[in-house]
């Protein structure tokens, strides 16, 4: 055997050199030109061609263990060798009765657990029979509006035995209310009642980051964090198994945020949270330990494990300093959920290995539980077949890849170490900077936390439309013919009928004396916090049978109804395009129709009906705003009638209309009627979001001019806008 000394990392200069015979012939300066092989991330991140053991000599946390502190390679000593991570599938669409044939179908066919997903009315704290929900029941998740509908949802479904995930922020005391109830009221042949020590699952509870990004809240800052507290108190002491709150990046990441963004400010928000516990005057390791996180996990393979990993050394850091005693207190547990914003509408069976590569972030990260996305969800609500292949993503890996018989095979790796210490560097100095503001509720209340993730949003919508971020089959490889997807449709009509005459039938019925009277006492308690625990006081309301609004509306009385003020970024979608020419020509045909007309075109973006989701609302506003459009934001949450009302007070030319939540085919038709009724038929209304070519002609029947689907660059949604803008308004 040769005793040759073989090239190793001591010795840089043999790879360099070795390196530098792949240099381009038309690199001017090969050693300039190696020095720029490398991957600069979204949060500036440099990111090298090559790692060895000299990136991490000085590094504190690369020779660790797992389910030993700082937790960096997991929280459990053996993770999936023995258990492997919970399979869920977020759900819910329609009634209750359908969102339970699917959970038991679920059950049955590998899952593992029931995550409920409810209908924006519901997440708003409105009863389906309230005129400000037409378009939304049912439609973007299950209509719930009573322990009736809660006891259909999870029938059949043992409550002792299954772990219940239900994604409520806004009207979580009324929902987890009517969890609590519909399983001390589980019928005997399912198992009988279940007490409350008994109940496994999470709820989210996570309010803070609605005011950021998602804005399905319904109280303003400081009631709302009344409201977290009191649940913190009540289920520490009565429910032992259940996570009070989950703590979610996930919606901060898909509104746009980096991967250290995302951890960021996930972070600060728990922060936050573990402030209000000690504020309720409970020590903090009476609570910690139910807390949990929730991550997005995207495309960027290596950022989204490195932020999983640093997601763990940091929360064991916080609680440390927090003065935590118990390690469960300091042992981030997390649940995952692919990302939604990475699914394509174009070439869509390409989010099917999307969704796989996410997957295994997820489970190289650590998670405990995980989500998989389907392949349809840019289009609509999932399909049975979708939802098969999505949930069978992650059996196949569980079950024959043997990727479960080794704890965090990326620990050593030298990328994987440094990269994680990097990931939580980056992080930690953001979270010192919004310490300096007085905590992550005041970088929320001063717009700062909402404006950063905005400017994330819109940079990436820049480089993906003039093609410096490639996503295959939508700016690359794009198909000459795009196949039709089945989907499936729910019949919001149908299903808001149905939930109207079940809340008929439960008013008639109930004792409406002694539900007054509850709810009364909800109110006060609201206004003097001495009078009780409002997560109490809002079951003794269920058991009587009071509704979601009526519950809702109680708070109401003392705590109001929030209402956010918009702000948008400008220059950074511009700043990436300018300089491209068919951007020019549409400033320059701009500049001809402000001197034909004496003013700009102006357009105002509008949200119909109770979805939040304003990510893509807010980069089109900027990107149209650079290009020279003047720009209207309406406020969110408005009715049809609502905004032809602002957009005539305003003098628009044309209303652009953002869906994302299913309520288009209801809403666009009641705008444009809304504008006729009014005398203003001539201004124009576009639609864009998440829309199925199958409901393009419904919308052009309508009265819609355009209509823009997922994936549409926004400067050809500029083109198109200006040319009806010039049709309907022709130059004299």
């Amino acid at each position: 055997m040769s005793n040759e000394k073989l090239p190793d990392s001591s010795n840089l200069d043999q790879w360099k050199q070795a390196a530098l015979k792949s240099a381009p012939k038309t690199a001017a300066d090969p050693a300039k030109w190696l020095e720029g092989v490398k991957w600069v991330t979204p949060e500036g991140l440099e990111v090298k061609p090559l790692y060895t053991k000299k990136d991490i000599e000085n590094l504190p946390s690369t020779d660790t263990l797992p389910g030993f502190p700082p937790y960096v390679r997991g929280p459990q000593a053996t993770m999936y060798a023995v258990r492997p991570w919970t399979i869920r599938q977020y759900a819910g669409f329609s009634t209750a009765e359908a969102s339970n044939a699917f959970y038991r179908k679920v059950l049955s066919t590998g899952g593992q657990g029931v995550s409920v997903a409810f209908d924006l009315a519901t997440h708003r704290g409105y009863d389906s029979d309230n005129p400000r929900v037409v378009g939304d029941v049912g439609k973007a998740g299950v209509a719930i509006d009573s322990i009736e509908d809660m006891k259909i949802l999870f029938n059949q479904i043992p409550l002792h035995k299954i772990s219940v995930s239900m994604t409520m922020n806004g009207a979580v005391l009324p929902i987890l209310a009517g969890y609590i109830v519909a399983a001390e009221e589980q019928p005997e042949e399912v198992g009988g009642s279940v007490a409350q020590k008994d109940l496994t699952g999470t709820i989210q509870n996570d309010i803070l980051k609605e005011f950021m990004v998602r804005n399905t809240y319904i109280y303003p800052p400081a009631p709302s964090m009344r409201i977290v507290g009191d649940i913190f108190r009540y289920t520490a002491q009565n429910m032992p198994k259940f996570n009070s709150i989950s703590i979610s990046g996930y919606h901060i990441s898909e509104a746009g945020a980096s991967q250290a963004l995302e951890l960021a400010f996930t972070l600060a928000d728990g922060i936050e949270y573990v402030k209000t516990g000690i504020a309720s005057g409970m020590d903090v390791d009476d609570f910690a330990g139910r807390l949990s996180f929730f991550w997005a996990t995207g495309i960027n393979f290596y950022l989204e494990i490195a932020k999983m990993r640093a997601a763990r050394l940091l929360w064991h850091r916080i609680m440390t300093n927090f003065g935590a005693k118990k390690e469960k207190s300091k042992m981030l547990r997390t649940h995952t959920q692919t990302s939604g914003w990475s699914l394509t509408e174009q070439d869509p069976y390409n989010n099917v290995i999307r969704t796989t590569i996410e997957a295994l972030s997820a489970v190289f990260g650590g998670t405990q539980s995980l989500h998989t996305n389907s392949f349809d969800e840019a289009i609509a609500l999932p399909s049975d077949t979708s939802s098969r292949i999505a949930r069978n993503t992650q059996v196949i890996i569980q079950e024959e890849t043997h990727i479960c018989n080794v704890v965090d095979p990326w620990a050593g790796s030298y990328l994987m170490e440094t990269l994680t210490q990097q990931m939580g560097d980056k992080a930690w100095s953001i979270i010192e900077e919004v310490q300096t503001m007085g905590g992550m509720v005041k970088a929320i209340e001063s717009g700062w936390a909402k404006m950063q993730v905005e400017s994330c949003a819109a940079e990436t919508q820049a480089l993906i439309d003039s093609g410096k971020k490639v996503i295959v089959g939508v700016n690359k490889y794009r198909l000459a013919k795009e196949d039709t997807v089945d989907i499936l449709e729910v019949d919001n009509d149908a299903v808001r009928k149905s939930q109207v005459a079940r809340l008929d039938q439960i008013r008639k019925t109930r004792d409406s004396a002694k539900t007054q009277a509850a709810l009364d006492a909800l109110t006060e308690a609201a206004a003097d916090p001495s009078k009780g625990n409002l997560l109490d006081l809002t079951i003794k309301a269920v058991r009587l049978r009071a509704t979601v609004g009526e519950i809702s509306d109680a708070l109401e009385k003392v705590f109001g109804r929030y209402r956010a003020t918009n702000q948008t970024i400008s220059g950074v979608y511009g700043a990436i395009v300018e300089s491209q020419e068919s951007w020019k020509a549409i400033q320059a045909d701009i500049k001809k129709f402000e001197g034909a007309h004496g003013r700009r075109p102006r357009l105002m973006v509008a949200k119909l009906g109770q979805d939040g989701h304003d990510r893509g609302s807010k980069v089109v506003a900027t990107a149209l705003a650079d290009l020279g459009f003047d720009i209207d934001v309406g406020p969110l949450f408005q009715t049809p009638e609502e905004a032809a009302r602002l957009a005539i007070e305003n003098d628009v030319h044309a209303i652009g209309c953002s869906s994302l939540a299913a309520g288009h085919k209801t809403l666009v038709p009641q705008l444009i009627e809304a504008l006729k009724k009014q005398g203003s038929e001539d201004i124009i209304v576009v639609v864009g979001g998440v829309i199925p070519p199958q409901d393009y002609d419904a919308l052009f029947a309508g009265g819609a001019k355009a209509v823009f689907g997922p994936g549409t660059r926004i400067e050809d949604a500029a083109r198109k806008v200006l040319d009806e803008i010039n049709k309907a308004f022709p130059a004299k």
